[in-house]
């Protein structure tokens, strides 16, 4: 190791996964996760019991990532930290721990937001867009369009009124009687499935979303169809989560097509845990060739949450002295 190293600890614990990962010199060296699989028997994440889960894995996975770089505490410049959005608890659990380790190392403190992390994933590894370029940033809570001018200059210039595309899929699962979450499950199924009913889509004026109406749609649909007959969802589940996806998908590249198309941009990205959907991958590798777009989505391990992307966003901040004090708090809403 030399003076110039930058070596940097990311935390990642804003929903369920317990996150840690090792950053030197902007190269990722670990990526440790922990998934708490126990919320599937409640059907979404009990807040509660999420951040019980983190205090318990915390230690553990910090420890995992620090010898998987074989990498001493000691050696670390800087830990940054997920500060929201998110479940305040889990937060809570995140920060706690990255404040009390900084302190006692006496290096800085850098803290992220969240959803601009899911943006800078995209530099974690090439290739990389280049600037400015359009994000589609969608998973169970978030459903943005941003336009990203640098890596610490963002702006939403289209968001979700109500739900997230991600919570649409977990939605449907649970109407379906499928496990949480259920965006993976709807998306294997729907391979072996053909899309042959038709839901509308919503409507929402300029770039914003809407998932709330489909969602309701959806169950209607549903209801009437087994009022019929008892076993239509079994009978037909595997064109019924391939109609929902394409009309899930299919809505979320219109209005990513109308924002290149007022922006003039096109340079194209998607992050967030529902990028990691085959048919919005898909649809949106078709569209850039057919547009003229150059197109970017992130390795599978890094749509989901995971401290690699904390980690990366750290650096652009570390690289202008954006440091915090040990007096911020969690924030479960965090404007970029």
């Amino acid at each position: 190791m030399t003076d110039k190293d930058v070596i940097i600890l990311g935390i990642e614990s804003s929903c369920d996964d317990t996150s840690a990962a090792i950053l030197k010199n902007g190269k990722i060296l670990a990526n440790c996760v922990a998934t708490q699989d126990l919320h599937k028997a409640y059907g979404g994440v009990v807040p509660e019991v999420a951040s019980r889960a983190h205090q318990i894995s915390i230690v553990p996975v910090v420890s995992q990532a620090l010898e998987q770089a074989n990498i001493d505490k000691s050696a670390l410049t800087a830990i940054a930290v997920t500060r929201g959005p998110g479940l305040l608890g889990s937060l809570l659990v995140g920060l706690s721990f990255a404040k009390g380790m900084a302190l006692s190392l006496n290096i800085p403190l850098i803290e992220i937001n969240h959803m601009q992390a899911h943006v800078l994933a995209h530099f974690i590894e090439e290739p990389k867009p280049q600037f400015p370029f359009l994000c589609l940033t969608v998973s169970g809570g978030h459903t943005q369009i941003v336009r990203v001018r640098g890596p610490l200059e963002m702006e939403v210039i289209g968001t979700t009124i109500d739900d997230a595309a991600g919570e649409a899929f977990d939605k449907t699962g649970k109407m379906l009687g499928l496990d949480y979450p259920a965006g993976p499950v709807i998306d294997k199924l729907a391979q072996q499935g053909i899309p042959r009913f038709e839901f509308p889509e919503p409507k929402v004026k300029a770039l914003d979303f809407s998932f709330s109406g489909l969602k309701t749609s959806i169950l209607y649909f549903l209801k009437r169809e087994l009022k019929e007959n008892p076993d239509f969802i079994t009978e037909n589940l595997n064109d019924i989560c391939a109609s929902v996806q394409i009309r899930i998908v299919s809505y979320l590249m219109n209005k990513l097509r109308k924002a290149s198309a007022e922006t003039g941009i096109t340079e194209i990205a998607v992050a967030g845990g529902v990028s990691a959907n085959s048919e919005l991958r898909k649809q949106l590798t078709a569209t850039g060739v057919e547009l003229g777009w150059n197109t970017y989505v992130p390795k599978i391990e890094y749509c989901t949450d995971n401290a690699a992307m904390i980690a990366c966003a750290a650096q652009f901040k570390y690289e202008k002295g954006e440091f915090v004090g040990q007096d911020i708090v969690p924030l479960s809403r965090y404007a970029m």
